[in-house]
């Protein structure tokens, strides 16, 4: 029922497109792109889908940024306290222009800021890597919410991460897949297939009938 389900664009943030030249510019994401997502978004804001958005919002000290590791560089992977950490362009800096979510403001219900902490990565809508929640599991019970459908950037990161965190706290998943684009294809198809295993309803596109999501 619509009025159980919610929407949830994963970062679709200037820094992550090519459409902005975003300094982690995400392959196949330029203007064509950007436009079916704000068509998919408009088109559930008007059947009354309440949409909320994740938005990556680091301070410029970010544990992720391979610039605040002295001879790091972009992709090395240092181990943190027992996790792994994926270095970084330094990107979606708060309160620069690059950090903006490219969806009008119209159509958005609700943002879910992650990533905050300077020590702690955030690909997970839900969760932070020190397991602070960001906020989204409240908002969404707020609402009654029980099944969410979601899209956006990347696939293979933060789309996966806050897709399987969703199954983990028992909401129901439907993931829009032409709506998504990975750093990786290898990857991004290997996150769609663990994804779908783990009970992910993986949708080509948007069903011209919404019920049928």
């Amino acid at each position: 029922m619509i009025d159980k389900t919610a929407v949830l664009a994963v970062d679709v943030q200037g820094d992550f497109t090519q459409l902005k030249q975003g300094s982690l510019a995400v392959e196949g994401t330029g203007k064509a792109y950007l436009d079916a997502v704000v068509a998919c978004v408009e088109k559930l804001k008007k059947a009354g889908y309440p949409v909320i958005a994740t938005q990556d919002w680091h301070p410029e000290d970010h544990v992720s940024f391979y610039t605040n590791t002295p001879g790091a560089a972009v992709l090395d992977v240092l181990d943190i306290d027992g996790r792994s950490q994926v270095l970084w362009p330094p990107h979606c800096i708060q309160k620069s222009e690059n950090a903006g979510i490219l969806l009008d403001a119209a159509l958005v219900d609700q943002v879910i800021q992650k990533g905050t902490h300077p020590k702690y990565d955030s690909y997970s809508g839900f969760f932070d890597d020190g397991g602070e929640p960001t906020g989204l599991e409240a908002a969404l019970k707020e609402r009654g919410i029980d099944t969410i459908v979601v899209f956006g950037l990347a696939t293979d990161y933060c789309v996966k991460a806050t897709a399987m965190d969703g199954l983990g706290l028992g909401f129901k998943v439907v993931l829009v897949s032409d709506l998504c684009r990975a750093v990786s294809e290898d990857t991004g198809k290997a996150a769609l297939e663990q994804m779908s295993k783990a009970g992910v309803r993986i949708l080509p596109r948007l069903p011209e009938k919404l019920s049928q999501i």
